[in-house]
């Protein structure tokens, strides 16, 4: 699954083009490196957001199309 969609999916981020903004201006990184937005986003995958002075660290459980607003907190979890 391309990156800006997993984020949007997981819902860490909001919408998928704030998602794809967020990557193309450098903000998103995965295991240690800055990805574009079609990265291909794999189980065990640690991804690091920064917008300002925060910093989120996820870690990725899984990996699905679609899935329920209650469920997707079951898609990373934080470091």
């Amino acid at each position: 699954m391309r990156l800006d969609k997993y984020l949007k999916v997981s819902r860490l981020i909001k919408r998928r083009t704030v998602a794809c903004d967020a990557c193309n201006a450098g903000r998103v990184s995965v295991n240690g490196r800055v990805q574009k937005a079609s990265y291909d986003v794999k189980v065990g995958d640690r991804i690091e957001l920064r917008f300002g002075e925060k910093v989120q660290s996820v870690e990725v459980l899984s990996v699905a199309e679609t899935v329920k607003k209650d469920e997707a907190q079951n898609m990373f979890r934080y470091i």
